[in-house]
């Protein structure tokens, strides 16, 4: 076992990168970003959804006249941000006004995570019916019920921390989510602690394809069918290396039973998207290289991601 302050001064270091990066990448984002005059919030909390053992709050986005059983969007912030910060520089909430959905917020409270990240790490935050998951599918089952959404047209995204925890929610409760788009995160099962949740946004790595894909099957009783993935990654993130990336479409590819080759791929511009199709020709993964891209959450003010279709 190695020594207890080894342990402690390499998870300091972590800490101490991770919140240099985050430091440098506000300071190159304010350079080239003129930050425009802040609007008033577009959404409304909700309480009572639940017994919310994870502490979260809820957040949501209802345009007015929405037609019965519309579709539902969970949209998760990364580390530092809030909800209405996160809506602010996704634009979500506009998206659903020009396309007709709900948006739900949850919203990390400084009391679970100083740096407002979803505990996307914690075994006791990321099982089914335990934790900070069982808060969010609280919040999806008090959506549909209340906005009268359609419960077969529910969505998850989430950029950097909320692109891990959507990675979460699409493994254990994936019977519930149509697709998911998960923005600069991580896969389902990657990290148990702290120290390993650092090393694994940080560390360039592989993982087998059947080794990823079990975690996920190991997270539910659930046998399919299988939520579509979309996966979108910075080839220069300095914070959630792009490795994770590529673990993810390893690890749904064989939870779909897919080949490690896409079934097409083209360039856009200097960025690369792939799609993976079943056999009846339908595509259930995409993934999106966002060429010389850092897609921190700094940069989440400068970027929007797709809309749902």
């Amino acid at each position: 076992m190695r020594d207890f302050r080894e342990v402690l001064a390499r998870l300091q270091a972590f800490r101490n990168k991770f919140e240099g990066l985050l430091e440098s990448a506000r300071k190159k984002a304010a350079r080239v970003h003129v930050e425009p005059t802040r609007r008033p919030t577009r959404l409304r909390e909700l309480t009572g959804f639940g017994a919310n053992p994870g502490n979260l709050r809820m957040f949501a986005y209802v345009p007015e006249h929405m037609p019965p059983k519309a579709p539902l969007v969970i949209a998760l912030h990364g580390c530092t941000q809030t909800s209405d910060a996160y809506d602010h520089g996704t634009g979500w909430s506009s998206l659903a006004d020009s396309l007709g959905f709900t948006v739900v917020y949850p919203q990390q409270q400084s009391a679970n995570n100083p740096k407002n990240c979803f505990s996307w790490f914690l075994p006791s935050d990321i099982a089914r019916n335990h934790g900070e998951a069982l808060s969010i599918k609280e919040m999806v089952e008090h959506a549909i019920a209340t906005f009268a959404a359609d419960h077969r047209k529910v969505f998850i995204t989430g950029l950097s921390a909320g692109g891990a925890m959507a990675s979460v929610m699409l493994a254990t409760y994936p019977e519930v989510f149509a697709g998911g788009a998960i923005i600069a995160g991580l896969p389902y099962g990657c990290a148990g602690n702290v120290e390993q949740a650092f090393e694994a946004m940080f560390t360039e790595h592989g993982h087998a394809a059947q080794a990823l894909g079990d975690r996920v099957r190991a997270a539910s009783r659930h046998r399919g069918p299988w939520p579509k993935i979309s996966v979108w990654h910075g080839t220069s993130d300095p914070i959630v290396k792009p490795s994770n990336g590529e673990d993810i479409i390893r690890q749904w590819t064989n939870v779909h039973g897919l080949s490690d080759n896409p079934t097409y791929q083209e360039l856009i511009g200097n960025h690369t998207r792939r799609i993976w199709s079943d056999a009846n020709g339908k595509a259930v993964i995409e993934a999106f290289s966002i060429s010389d891209m850092a897609l921190t959450e700094a940069r989440a003010q400068q970027f929007r991601p797709p809309s749902v279709a």
